[in-house]
């Protein structure tokens, strides 16, 4: 499939956006993404494509345990259709004593992880002027976002927030271009569902993962599986707690869990909860 185009008038605000886009990207000839299938690398790749074209571009996608084999596949799918190959890089975050650590700058070394490999392996070989990320203005006001230092470290650009786009802008106008991940739920990588200072490890990570694609086999699309050790905390919309708790789906939730490695099911009557582990310890 080709390049995505939109198939309404875009608003004017697109048309604003990508012309401020074009000027801070002035002097790039080929860019390279940090990519995840989420709605705002997204939409940076999309516009990215229309300032400078399909073959200025790379998508550029991070691939180790700490990534859902779901999310994996998905990002692709996405960018294929926005007409961009995809360069996958192989990182090592989990050999990293600091990320193994999980404190609350876990982020930190893994976005930092990243960036070198892109730094080391990726920029020469496909002769990137520069690298983006899709950090909102949204993200770039919060305290636990501590990937932003690791961006800042390696001269990584942040256009959607240096135009000042908040995550209302970017799901508007991710559906002004049509985008198929307009409206998919955030989905943080796998490491966040374990508790700070609790280690890391390659076990923790493919249980969550498999127990999260199971129950979004059973139709709870936005969801968190929190690794307690032997207890899952299941976190999940606010209007799918009801079904949640009476069978069908209560046994099916039950045993999709357990099946990945867990002794017990939780259900946390909090739903989801974004920084849920993080956002305590860095607003004390």
């Amino acid at each position: 499939m080709g390049p995505v185009t939109a198939t309404r008038t875009p608003p004017v605000e697109l048309a604003a956006v990508l012309e401020a886009l074009q000027d801070r990207l002035t002097g790039i000839g080929r860019l390279g993404v940090a990519f995840s299938g989420g709605v705002d690398s997204s939409l940076l790749l999309a516009l990215a494509v229309r300032a400078l074209g399909a073959d200025a571009v790379v998508a550029l996608l991070g691939v180790s345990p700490s990534l859902a084999v779901d999310e994996r596949v998905a990002a692709h799918e996405v960018a294929r259709s926005i007409g961009v190959p995809v360069v996958e890089i192989t990182t090592h975050e989990a050999d990293r004593p600091e990320y193994q650590a999980n404190g609350p700058d876990r982020c930190f070394f893994c976005k930092d992880e990243l960036f070198s490999r892109i730094d080391d392996e990726v920029a020469a070989a496909h002769r990137l002027d520069a690298v983006a990320y899709g950090e909102n203005a949204d993200d770039a006001r919060r305290p636990d976002r501590p990937g932003s230092q690791a961006a800042t470290n390696h001269a990584v650009l942040r256009p959607l927030a240096d135009l000042g786009l908040t995550k209302a802008d970017v799901r508007a106008l991710a559906r002004a271009l049509d985008l198929s991940v307009a409206d998919k739920p955030a989905a943080p990588c796998l490491a966040s569902r374990i508790p700070h200072h609790e280690p890391v490890t390659p076990e923790k990570l493919r249980q969550i993962d498999q127990a999260e694609s199971a129950l979004r086999g059973l139709g709870l699309i936005d969801l968190r599986v929190r690794h307690h050790g032997d207890v899952a905390r299941v976190e999940l919309l606010a209007s799918d707690l009801p079904r949640a708790v009476v069978d069908p789906l209560r046994s099916a939730v039950q045993a999709a869990v357990r099946a990945a490695g867990f002794r017990f099911v939780a259900l946390d009557l909090g739903g989801i909860q974004s920084g849920a582990f993080t956002l305590p310890l860095v607003t004390r």
